[in-house]
């Protein structure tokens, strides 16, 4: 009988470097995550974290090297990658207009997903923004913003979930309900690629750490 092949690392770095005109934002990264594993990425401010980041969600591409999401090419197979992950970002890309509700409802529909109001409300439920869900996006505070784009994170039910400073702006109440969602997704098979400032907390919901400095894996 034949053994079956490993699984593809759910993200390969392969000598990768990222250049913003003459500053080099990554310098021959090379790293590979397991299947079923996460990863903490710490580092200063400026230090590559949210670049990495955007490679993986196939928002930027590499000036050299290659990035890969279970076995899938950042650059030639774009649209695979983008169906496999989703970016928590510090942009939450919400329509300011819309209530809590409808920004769910939206992103739903264009999922396909069968009882879209039914599935917004319960995420909104999960996000703890059920008081709020008629309030129109223009009137939250930040923490608010974070709560529901992590709720549009959970919708797309990715396999890979990148998370950039998943805890900024959120009181004691939302960091304690961000790491159960967290854990939530990890339990689930999701992989988790986090980067925070909260290293403590980090350290508690990821297996594996990569710590970056100007761009370059160092020893944290």
């Amino acid at each position: 009988m034949e053994a079956r092949s490993a699984p593809p690392p759910a993200l390969a770095l392969h000598d990768v470097s990222k250049r913003y005109g003459r500053r080099w934002a990554l310098a021959r990264l090379s790293y590979s995550l397991p299947q079923g594993r996460s990863l903490l990425l710490t580092g200063h401010n400026g230090s590559g974290k949210t670049t990495l980041l955007r490679l993986v969600a196939t928002a930027l591409s590499p000036t050299h090297g290659r990035v890969e999401v279970r076995g899938n090419d950042c650059v030639t197979q774009r649209d695979v990658v983008r169906r496999e992950v989703a970016l928590l970002s510090h942009a939450s890309f919400l329509y300011e207009d819309l209530t809590a509700h409808q920004n769910l409802v939206v992103l739903a529909r264009l999922l396909g997903m069968d009882a879209p109001a039914d599935v917004a409300g319960e995420l909104l439920v999960k996000v703890g923004l059920t008081k709020r869900s008629d309030s129109p996006v223009r009137q939250f505070s930040a923490g608010m913003r974070k709560r529901l784009a992590i709720a549009r994170l959970l919708m797309k039910a990715p396999a890979v979930a990148l998370l950039d400073e998943p805890f900024g702006e959120l009181d004691p109440a939302g960091i304690e309900a961000m790491e159960k969602i967290i854990r939530e997704l990890k339990d689930s098979g999701v992989t988790v690629v986090l980067a925070t400032h909260l290293i403590e907390q980090g350290m508690a919901l990821c297996e594996e750490r990569l710590h970056l400095q100007e761009g370059r894996a160092v020893a944290a």
